[in-house]
């Protein structure tokens, strides 16, 4: 619980100015996310979770039309394209790049901001790939008037994936017996589609499991990421201690911000001025002993 406070504390070094009152603003924390993460967000749901989620939500693609969400709006609180050419392409280090571009940018932000203000955002981008999926699968089965193997098998997916069975991400089907008794009632229900019943169980199966399989890579990698940021905030933290940086840097504001002489060694007050500042920082010395 200690070092977790701490790590809190040092939340605010790279940005002094977070101490003393500036506010992190959400809003536009999320426009730079955004412009890292959400490229083609309108006509790709599952963007952000495939930037800055995890791998096994798949490739984003890639158009002559892809822009960055940067374009067209100031780039006071967006990354450029030009800046968007160093992020890398792997999602987790992605996230921890925009995180790091992002702070900088937006006065008075932490990463406890971004992980508050963006992580909802990248999960509800993961469900919509699902919800997407079963979208598409509903419209091409109506689209099929004839029954065929490929229609038939839309139309058993659509219903097997429907909420109140298998669900999207076959989460009520992870057992066997679940899967089985949904997959017959959804098969009874395709009419025409008795020739190919069994190669489309086999399928659906697979599937089934690939899906059940991903969701625990997904979460394990959600996992992975919450833990790299808590070393960054960490090494952060053992990096401002070194050389007594983080209580200098304190003190050095408070005397800049909120001395009359600003800590001036020639002025009659220095000593006094300095004093109050140092006891103002204390709590960065203390932070760093029991770091």
């Amino acid at each position: 619980m200690k070092k977790n406070i701490i790590i809190f504390v040092f939340g605010f070094i790279a940005f002094p100015g977070a101490v003393f009152g500036a506010t992190c603003s959400q809003m536009n924390l999320t426009r730079c996310l955004d412009s890292v993460c959400a490229i083609n967000v309108n006509s790709n749901p599952a963007a952000r979770c495939q930037y800055c989620g995890t791998a096994n939500a798949g490739t984003p693609p890639t158009t002559k039309a892809m822009q960055s969400l940067s374009l067209g709006q100031s780039a006071r609180y967006t990354l450029t394209e030009k800046e968007l050419k160093d992020a890398p392409t792997d999602p987790g280090q992605r996230y921890v790049w925009a995180t790091k571009q992002c702070i900088e940018k937006v006065s008075g932000c932490t990463t406890d901001d971004v992980s508050e203000a963006y992580d909802d955002l990248i999960e509800q981008s993961c469900k919509a790939a699902g919800v997407t999926a079963q979208m598409n699968a509903t419209i091409a089965a109506a689209n099929n008037q004839t029954a065929t193997e490929s229609s038939c098998l839309t139309t058993i997916r659509a219903c097997l994936t429907d909420e109140k069975r298998c669900g999207p991400d076959y989460s009520a089907c992870a057992e066997e017996e679940s899967f089985n008794n949904f997959f017959s009632s959804c098969s009874v229900e395709a009419t025409g589609c008795g020739d190919y019943i069994a190669q489309i169980r086999t399928d659906l199966s697979s599937a089934r499991t690939t899906t059940v399989n991903n969701a625990e890579n997904l979460i394990t990698s959600i996992v992975e990421s919450y833990q790299t940021a808590r070393e960054q905030k960490l090494y952060s933290a053992q990096a401002a201690c070194k050389d007594n940086k983080a209580l200098n840097d304190c003190i050095n504001t408070i005397c800049q911000r909120s001395m009359p002489n600003k800590c001036d060694p020639e002025a009659s007050t220095y000593n006094s001025e300095h004093e109050a500042a140092e006891q103002f920082c204390k709590f960065y010395e203390v932070a760093c002993e029991l770091l």
